[in-house]
């Protein structure tokens, strides 16, 4: 963990902008903060929070927010854009400073007030928001975020998940028959499928115990636990299409890092039996340290961005990028718990 991280952090500033891929290193450099309790890591994530204003997209004007997508200002609303607020709400549990979550809040509370639900329309922004909802739940007590949770959750499954295979498609445009693999396959994009796995892990992990809908998260993490080991390389990595591992072959990083935490995770709070999930998640854990980690701390095989497996692309060792980084460090901040057990 610290060999990757502080190769990343060395060769890389960290004054990007609040974007998800920039967050979504965050999120990992946060809990790898928490798990070394090094403050160069905590310093560097305050140090990105502080340049981008404790802000997402900036447009003020609420009649012009959007959650299409959409990389300017005015996509206020979209989640790609508010996954930052998971990281200013770690920030401001350590520091309870009311401008670290000014924004988070204006922008949540503004989207419950609406009567829209779609706004979770593609697999990655369970990752991007659901933990925003528990967060901001856990400092304000107000439960509207986890009924809204619930809502928006149930509107995604209602256009991406498939009843007999318990995974997602990326986006109600890859739904079989109407989108196949090379071989005429349903296709469930391994990293699409981890940013939902991984959401549901980090949703659970901050659910209050009593909470109406936390069962019915449980039965959808579990089932798909089972699926996941179900389609895993021998060398312990999953492929790009995670049903035909001849539709884009080849070790990749990210979606693997992410069901090595969503494992790991479900090992250490008990809700995975170890003698059917442990040996799946040493596999993945041992492709991510012998294959995907190399000698300088590069971190390799990430397939770069984008919301498909594609046939041709080319992964190799030194294709690496901040969200993988970042699900590598949710990965290894899992195992260095689980290991400790």
């Amino acid at each position: 963990m610290t060999k990757v991280n502080d190769h990343w952090q060395k060769n890389n500033s960290p004054s990007g902008r609040a974007f998800w891929d920039n967050a979504v290193y965050h999120v990992g450099n946060m809990e790898a903060y928490r798990t070394t309790h090094r403050e160069d890591y905590l310093n560097y994530t305050l140090d990105w929070a502080s340049h981008n204003h404790w802000q997402g997209a900036t447009s003020t004007n609420k009649q012009e927010w959007q959650y299409n997508y959409g990389e300017d200002m005015n996509h206020v609303l979209f989640g790609d854009w508010q996954i930052c607020f998971q990281v200013y709400a770690e920030l401001y549990k350590i520091k309870p400073d009311s401008i670290r979550i000014a924004r988070a809040r204006e922008v949540t509370k503004y989207e419950m007030s609406t009567t829209k639900n779609d706004y979770w329309w593609w697999a990655d922004g369970l990752f991007m928001v659901m933990p925003v909802m528990t967060k901001m739940y856990g400092i304000t007590k107000d439960p509207q975020y986890l009924q809204k949770m619930y809502e928006y959750y149930k509107y995604a499954e209602s256009i991406m998940y498939d009843d007999s295979t318990h995974l997602f498609y990326r986006d109600a445009k890859y739904v079989y028959p109407k989108h196949k693999s090379v071989n005429g396959l349903k296709d469930f994009w391994a990293r699409g499928d981890g940013w939902v796995f991984a959401a549901l892990a980090r949703v659970i992990n901050e659910l209050p115990k009593n909470d109406i809908h936390r069962a019915f998260y449980i039965k959808r993490y579990k089932q798909m636990a089972k699926a996941i080991i179900a389609c895993q390389q021998k060398d312990g990595f999953w492929t790009r299409s995670m049903l035909d591992a001849n539709h884009a072959p080849g070790y990749e990083t990210s979606g693997t890092s992410l069901f090595t935490f969503g494992l790991a995770w479900g090992l250490n709070h008990g809700l995975l039996d170890r003698a059917t999930y442990l040996s799946p998640t040493l596999k993945a854990w041992n492709y991510l340290t012998k294959i995907a980690v190399q000698q300088d701390g590069t971190l390799g095989y990430v397939q770069p961005i984008g919301e498909r497996a594609i046939p041709g692309q080319m992964v190799d060792k030194n294709s690496t990028a901040n969200f993988g980084v970042g699900a590598f460090l949710l990965a290894a901040s899992e195992m260095t718990h689980l290991a400790k057990k």
